[in-house]
């Protein structure tokens, strides 16, 4: 289950343009959801959405010699792309804090067979 909350504006600091924010809570019902895991993701957008194709290499240390098969695909108007990306990043920074620096670069995460 997963909550989404938004802040309450303090009373008397609101302009006329401004609505009030109240704070919700939305819960998620996620018993009967399929999970799947994806090492490789294409994205791509237009001007309405953006794209998220979701699938697994088997070689995921070099460029892949055979067609992939796209598991999964997700669509987000770009509001909710913003929104996912900012909790994406929040949440690799809390990791990278707990347990030090992500190295993206498969490369240079590999031992040397020399060492």
């Amino acid at each position: 289950m997963a909550n989404e909350t938004q802040e309450e504006s303090p009373k008397g600091e609101e302009s006329n343009t401004e609505q009030q924010q109240q704070q919700v809570r939305i819960e998620l019902d996620d018993t009967g959801v399929d999970a799947l895991y994806a090492n490789l993701c294409r994205v791509s957008s237009t001007p309405e959405e953006v794209i998220l194709d979701l699938a697994v290499n088997p070689n995921p240390t070099g460029v892949p010699t055979q067609k992939l098969q796209v598991s999964q695909r997700v669509i987000l108007n770009h509001y909710t792309a913003k929104r996912l990306a900012a909790l994406l990043t929040a949440t690799v920074q809390r990791h990278e804090q707990a347990f030090g620096r992500l190295e993206i670069d498969v490369r240079k995460r590999l031992i040397s067979e020399t060492t």
